[in-house]
């Protein structure tokens, strides 16, 4: 079979789950994880003819699609902040906004001496797309992840090493933490003044599950998702917490917020002490994300 009739076959295949522009998205990304072929090779490849196996490896990526099994857990891999990730169901897939966060934390720091030392502090890291971005970019910084979920850090692990970055990484589960500076490694310390700490931790209430995707709901991991409706807050009240006992005297605390739960997220900042609390909205205009200080 020829790879434009069976493009006809996908784009029937789906059109009454997905769009018309995320069909095409979706198979251009399939045309070049399983050929190598980008959108111009496609072009210039008219007569691309797929063998009896390679139709039964698009047959069954189409069930999964179908299924509306998210893409990136298809093919293994999501792009970040111009970084590849590796992403399985233990990881939830990088985001947008997220980038948009740390965007802002890097711009925090350009007018900072290069040479300065840094010390930066993920919580909560998933596949590591935070903290990488972030020592690729602030590349003189010392940067250290936490999460509680083991499976998530091997593959953090694997992105650091395959985007050629060094991170300190350490399983631990924040809600039991009394001081950052008590958790370790054999080989590595928190040290006690941390400069940045940034944190995307659990924030959708399990009364919002009506409103997310499938494709979210049926197949990302709920531990780093959900939070009990009676107590939404309770990872940025500990986090913060525990910042106003590690921040260095001009750090800065970042976090990824529910957008539905901005002001709440401001008054718990301000009732904890925490200054110049800056509330940020996002690319799609909701309320995403928070700068302070302590």
């Amino acid at each position: 079979m020829l790879l434009k009739q069976y493009k006809t076959h996908f784009f029937d295949s789906l059109k009454n789950i997905q769009d018309e522009q995320e069909i095409e998205s979706f198979f251009f990304i399939l045309t070049e994880y399983l050929h190598n072929l980008k959108r111009v090779d496609v072009a210039l490849n008219s007569n691309f003819e797929l063998s009896d196996e390679e139709v039964e490896k698009w047959n069954a990526i189409l069930v999964d699609l179908q299924q509306e099994k998210p893409i990136q857990y298809i093919t293994g891999e999501a792009w970040f902040y111009g970084l590849k990730f590796e992403v399985n169901e233990n990881t939830l897939i990088p985001r947008p906004e997220t980038e948009e966060l740390v965007e802002w934390i890097i711009e925090s720091q350009k007018s900072k001496v290069q040479s300065q030392k840094l010390e930066i502090l993920d919580i909560g890291t998933g596949s590591g797309c935070i903290p990488i971005s972030l020592k690729a970019n602030l590349p003189q910084a010392n940067v250290s992840a936490i999460d509680v979920s083991e499976q998530a850090l091997e593959v953090a692990k694997r992105n650091a090493n395959s985007n050629k970055v060094e991170i300190n990484f350490i399983q631990a589960n924040i809600l039991e933490v009394e001081y950052l500076s008590q958790l370790q490694t054999p080989n590595f310390q928190l040290p006690t003044s941390i400069d940045i700490i940034v944190s995307n931790p659990p924030y959708v209430r399990n009364l919002e599950k009506e409103e997310i995707k499938k494709n979210v709901l049926d197949y990302e991991p709920h531990l780093a998702l959900f939070v009990e409706d009676t107590d939404a807050l309770l990872f940025y009240r500990k986090i913060a917490q525990l910042a106003l006992k590690n921040l260095s005297p001009n750090g800065l605390l970042f976090f990824e917020i529910n957008q539905y739960l901005g002001k709440e997220t401001v008054e718990l900042l301000q009732n904890l002490g925490f200054k110049n609390i800056e509330l940020k909205k996002d690319i799609f205009g909701n309320d995403r994300m928070i700068r302070c200080s302590i």
